[in-house]
């Protein structure tokens, strides 16, 4: 049984992401599951430490996109948003070229947060970084009334 609250696309996902942080990056959501979503990021200039590997903090960027991105996708958007709460990285493998693709799979998904588990791997299936990452679930203001 699919955990998502509405329909969506890759498309919408990639519309959604445009003149973001993803979008900088390189980030293309490209794979969604019953109960998982996946992005993948280019291990290239923008992505690299100086020695040439994919830097720590990219990879959490990649983690924390697609985690939060399924969490919000597991809400009534009319009614709630999901934000970063807390994020943890083990960096386990270099990657030096390529793509590396980050899944996110729910471990729980609470009333108000939802804890992720995001493995990135490289273009070979090796898993170069493995998160967690913690989502606060926050109610929507309502909408002031008119004049």
């Amino acid at each position: 049984m699919a955990i998502w609250k509405k329909s969506f696309t890759l498309e919408d996902l990639k519309e959604r992401h445009v003149d973001t942080a993803e979008g900088h990056l390189g980030i293309e959501f490209c794979a969604i599951g019953e109960d998982w979503l996946a992005a993948r990021m280019p291990v290239d200039a923008r992505t690299v430490q100086p020695f040439r590997i994919l830097h720590g903090g990219a990879s959490a960027l990649l983690a924390e996109s697609v985690g939060s991105c399924a969490a919000n996708l597991c809400v009534d958007q009319e009614k709630f948003y999901c934000v970063g709460l807390d994020i943890n990285a083990n960096h386990v493998r270099g990657a030096s070229s390529g793509w590396v693709t980050g899944t996110a799979r729910p471990l729980h998904i609470g009333k108000s947060t939802h804890v992720w588990q995001i493995h990135i791997t490289n273009e070979a299936g090796a898993l170069v970084c493995v998160s967690r990452l913690t989502m606060s679930v926050l109610r929507r203001p309502a909408p002031e009334a008119p004049g």
